[in-house]
């Protein structure tokens, strides 16, 4: 029972970058609102969330740069870049968003759980090492990538990105470094500039990073033909331990920030793909994270469609959805990305 955890804590909500900000504390309160209606209440486990330890935020990102964030508690608002800044709470709201995710991936690493959702704020994907950037903190997921190397012993871990925004610093991150592979779909050219085909990491890690851009107008269809064709046989040869997934609403057809096509119900069949390559590689270990997404009824649906894919109440064919897809546009989108990785792996 509750093999399917979620993180969620209030303290999420003292993270306020003003009024008219995308990235609001709203974002949240509706899907914990949602979380509480009769098909969804008493489903989860409930993950508790604790903050980051300092070497845990060290795994990423510098100590001078962590410093000059802890700084920042208490007081109104500091100014980090022109999209983010912090307020009273945001200093607590990042150390447990980050140590909240080391704890899911402990819970799932041990089979407590089979995997879970982090319902965090602030987001994480765009940090960098010295540097918030496009309203992220502290980098989450490049964090509990790290967590379950240095403190759980795993050796192989696949980060899947799908945010509407390319992941400069989860990318950067892990660039030089082939224990973690990062594969990421984002419209292209976009926020923040980064995330070229090219783009295949550095050093020992050439061909760990894997850049799919995107122009816009991509459904569901398109995403999980993607994954079909792309990441399952990656995946495969890679073999990771566990997946960990930078998921950004802000593809949702609805995003004012947006121009991708998802429905709300498409999150399920891209979750049941990503559900299916975890099964055949990992025993079904996932954690998903909480990135972008701005239109909030419709973020609050497309979540409860994941959360209820995840805890098997729903079981999309993910298969029938990529034969949707459009072959001509698929080969558009995959021709240039496989000419380049069929140099890295086998599968391709």
């Amino acid at each position: 029972m509750n093999n399917t955890g979620i993180l969620t804590d209030i303290r999420y909500l003292d993270h306020d970058m003003g009024a008219y900000h995308p990235e609001s504390p709203q974002r949240l309160k509706a899907i914990y609102e949602m979380l509480e209606e009769p098909d969804m209440k008493d489903i989860f486990f409930k993950i508790p969330a604790r903050k980051a330890e300092k070497e845990e935020l060290e795994f990423i990102h510098s100590s001078v740069y962590i410093n000059m964030i802890a700084s920042s508690e208490g007081k109104d608002s500091v100014y980090l870049d022109g999209d983010t800044r912090t307020s009273v709470g945001t200093y607590t709201a990042a150390l447990l968003a980050a140590g909240g995710l080391c704890e899911a991936v402990s819970m799932v690493n041990s089979g407590r759980l089979k995997n879970a959702f982090c319902l965090v704020r602030p987001p994480g994907h765009h940090a960098e090492r010295n540097r918030a950037m496009g309203f992220c903190i502290f980098n989450n997921i490049a964090i509990g990538a790290r967590y379950a190397q240095r403190r759980l012993g795993l050796k192989r871990i696949m980060i899947v990105d799908w945010d509407l925004h390319h992941g400069n610093g989860t990318q950067h991150s892990f660039e030089d470094d082939p224990s973690i592979l990062y594969f990421s779909m984002h419209q292209y050219p976009y926020y923040p500039g980064t995330g070229s085909y090219y783009e295949t990491g550095t050093g020992k890690g050439e061909g760990f990073t894997v850049n799919v851009p995107l122009s816009t107008g991509c459904g569901e269809e398109d995403y999980v033909a993607v994954f079909e064709r792309l990441l399952s046989p990656i995946a495969l040869e890679f073999r990771p331990e566990m997946i960990l997934v930078s998921a950004g609403f802000d593809i949702h057809e609805g995003d004012p920030l947006g121009g991708m096509e998802v429905t709300s119900e498409g999150f399920a069949g891209i979750m049941a793909a990503i559900m299916d390559i975890a099964e055949r590689c990992c025993d079904g270990k996932m954690v998903i994270t909480l990135e972008g997404g701005y239109n909030i009824k419709g973020q609050s649906d497309s979540v409860k469609a994941v959360l209820k894919e995840i805890a098997g109440i729903t079981k999309t064919d993910f298969t029938a959805l990529a034969k949707r897809a459009d072959k001509t546009k698929i080969d558009h989108i995959l021709n240039p990305v496989i000419a380049i990785h069929r140099h890295y792996w086998k599968n391709l």
